[in-house]
């Protein structure tokens, strides 16, 4: 068996463009799929893979591991955003690949069922870019917290604090306490809310915030401070009772490597779009499981990723709960089937071969790219602001 092409699909979905990858073989009708989705960078992923795809044309698409150490380790100069979320597109692709000529579901490939359900948790409005990013009201919040409860989900992220400056006032910890107060009014007792800060925030600005929060028991706090800024996640971590979650924006083991041997995180969030698809986050889970942290990847992508993530926990020990954007656009279902319904907060494992999903080409042409700019931000000073 033969790899005979590599294709990209993008489709708009609003604040971001999905872009779905397909590597052909020479065994009729035998593909695979997967999504390389980064925010903001759409055509630079996209040329990424054209670049990758030259590597490994010929191969073998069953020599999976091989194949990642020859696109991650031959074009000499390794990682970086783009590259990797390029690969990991790929990488997807090639299990899907693998499964469906074994005939099995993913979770299979991957090792078999740990857990019989997952859990999954919202955001506000489902994900909706309008209710996620630009509607910070207290009534908002609590009205939006109150439906995913009501839709069954025990668990929902929210972005409580806003534009912040390096050490802001009072008025901004008062107004992220007033929206953290009504979510959990909307929320109930019952329910779990983690607290997404974005990389918005110092460290000292941080642990305000997660001082202002406590009371409202946040499930945890994500990305406290820029990526890069282990340092200061690590002493956000040392200050506060709420565990700290983060990793979104780091693209191999290593990068997590500090994070885990100064206790900075209690929960990490990789993301199979970025970090090198399934085989290195796996590995990435497993370096956390000898720390004793748990999996919670990061997924505000589209729907083939969504269902890579759901294979990828059901196979994974220290897997904790699975983010998922399920109405981010209305021509999500439209464009990809086959994704495994949410019920009571919950999904229980596809017995489809492969991801289990399908592609409508002809529904993903008529949301064609879009260009999507992110949103600029700034200090009353005029000077950059962290979005």
């Amino acid at each position: 068996m033969k790899i005979t092409a590599i294709h990209t699909q993008v489709v708009n979905a609003r604040l971001r463009n999905w872009i779905f990858v397909q590597v052909e073989t020479d065994v009729p009708g035998l593909f695979g799929l997967g999504e390389a989705t980064l925010e903001f960078q759409t055509r630079a992923v996209v040329g990424a893979i054209e670049d990758l795809s030259l590597l490994i044309l010929g191969q073998d698409p069953r020599n999976i591991e091989h194949l990642w150490q020859i696109m991650f380790r031959h074009p000499f100069f390794k990682g970086g955003i783009v590259t990797m979320s390029a690969l990991s597109g790929i990488d997807q692709a090639l299990h899907d690949l693998k499964a469906k000529d074994l005939g099995i579901p993913l979770w299979q490939l991957l090792g078999g069922l740990t857990r019989d359900r997952l859990r999954m948790y919202d955001h506000l409005g489902g994900g909706s870019s309008d209710a996620v990013y630009d509607d910070a009201l207290p009534a908002s919040f609590a009205e939006k917290a109150a439906q995913s409860r009501a839709e069954g989900f025990t668990a929902v992220k929210i972005l409580a604090v806003g534009r912040t400056a390096p050490l802001d006032g009072l008025a901004a910890l008062t107004h992220a306490e007033d929206l953290m107060a009504a979510a959990r009014e909307g929320a109930g007792d019952d329910m779990d809310i983690m607290v997404d800060l974005h990389g918005r925030t110092t460290a000292a600005m941080a642990i305000q915030y997660a001082a202002a929060l406590a009371p409202y028991r946040p499930w945890f706090i994500e990305e406290p401070c820029q990526p890069e800024s282990w340092e200061g996640t690590a002493q956000v971590a040392r200050s506060t009772a709420i565990p700290i979650a983060a990793g979104e924006r780091l693209v191999h083991r290593r990068e997590f490597l500090p994070l885990l041997q100064s206790g900075a995180i209690a929960i990490a969030q990789p993301d199979v779009c970025h970090a090198g698809g399934l085989t290195e986050v796996r590995r990435i889970a497993a370096l956390c499981d000898t720390f004793g942290v748990s999996m919670a990847p990061h997924n505000p992508l589209g729907p083939i990723a969504t269902m890579v993530n759901i294979h990828m926990g059901f196979a994974t020990p220290n897997f904790l709960i699975q983010e998922v954007m399920k109405s981010d656009v209305p021509w999500r279902d439209e464009i990809v089937s086959g994704v495994t319904p949410i019920v009571d907060g919950h999904v229980v494992p596809s017995q489809a071969p492969g991801i289990g999903v399908e592609i409508d080409f002809d529904a993903a042409a008529r949301h064609p790219y879009v260009d999507v700019q992110p949103p600029q931000w700034f200090h009353p000073d005029g000077s950059v602001a962290d979005w």
